[in-house]
Order: structure tokens, then sequence, then C-alpha cells
């Protein structure tokens, strides 16, 4: 049989416990690293844009409550490393089967995607940016040429790291781009 990736589901917050718990497993030899052959457990760098306008970085898990599994199943004893594997604590089974079930691997197609949105693989890496800013927010300009305005968020492009924000100019409502730096909460409007 082929290499194949196959999703184990965990207990929430216990990915990394488990992605060691296998790397263990397979340095002792108590898993066969001819059929398990990689673990992995992807992760993507996150943008955290706050009502201040600065930002802090973190890494948080593209996919909470799995990990991948790269694994060469033979046809016969594929059931004795599945075992191992559903028996570590806080591994819930492989998606899709019953533990009696030969588990169904993952399109390769499925498993591309999620490796490039971590940069483990050519692509690049996917920064998402999350920021505290709802449509609606009142917020100050501090930067720019429109620096001392206040004015409403109408929309916002978290990928571009940029709002739309209604402006009062010479009395009218006017639509200004800005960088989330240039911004920061107006907190007298409330």
């Amino acid at each position: 049989m082929a290499k194949s990736w196959y999703t184990i589901n965990t207990y929430t917050s216990y990915e990394k416990k488990i992605e060691r718990t296998i790397k263990t497993l397979l340095k002792s030899g108590e898993l066969d690293s001819s059929i398990v052959t990689d673990v992995k457990l992807p992760m993507q760098d996150v943008k955290i844009v706050k009502d201040d306008g600065k930002t802090t970085t973190r890494s948080e898990l593209v996919m909470p409550g799995y990990v991948l599994l790269e694994m060469d199943l033979p046809e016969l004893g594929w059931k004795d490393t599945c075992n191992k594997i559903r028996h570590i604590q806080g591994v819930s089974g492989f998606v899709g089967t019953k533990p009696n079930e030969r588990p169904r691997p993952v399109a390769n197609s499925e498993v591309k995607r999620i490796l490039e949105v971590s940069g483990e693989i050519k692509g690049g890496a996917v920064t998402r940016v999350k920021t505290t800013y709802i449509v609606g927010d009142s917020v100050k300009i501090i930067d720019g040429p429109f620096a001392s305005f206040s004015g409403k968020i109408e929309e916002i492009y978290a990928d571009k790291e940029k709002l739309r924000v209604n402006v009062q100019i010479f009395g009218r409502a006017t639509p200004v781009e800005l960088d989330f730096k240039q911004v920061t909460s107006d907190n007298s409007a409330n």
C-alpha cells in the first residue's frame, strides 16, 4: 500500500500532547516507523490587532481537535497499529470511521491545502488577521492626513489590515480607507 494521510480526532487542547506521544512511541519502537511515517500538527500565525492599533502575533492550530498522520497501512496487521493510536489518551478515533473499520485516507488536495496554509509546503504560509474592531465601531484617526478626525467603521478588510471609515468632512460623510495602525478606539463616542 502507498503512503496516505489520515486524520485522528482528539480532545480539545490534547493535540500537542498526542503529537509528542506518537513521536515517543515511534522512537521507542512501540509504533512501527515504517507504517507511521510522519505526524503533523499544522500551525498558523495569527496577527491580532487591538483597539489601540498595536499588533501581536501568535501561533494557532489550523485544525483544532485534529492531528495528521502519514501512514503506509499494510493490508494485514493494520488493526494493531490503529488500535495503538486509538488507545492514546485524548484520541477519540480516526475521522470518518468506526473503531473496527480501516481508516479512510484524507484526499491529497485537502492535505496539500492544509499544509500550504501552515507554510509547511510551497505556497507560503498564510497569516490570518484577527481584529477587535467590528463594523459600526467609532474610531479616532491618529495618523495620516485625516489625523484627529473621528468616524464609524463601514467595512473591515482583515486580509489587507485596512478599514473603510466614514468620516465627516465639511459636513459630508466621506469614506476613507485606513490601515489598522492609523486608528484607535474612540472612547469619547461612547
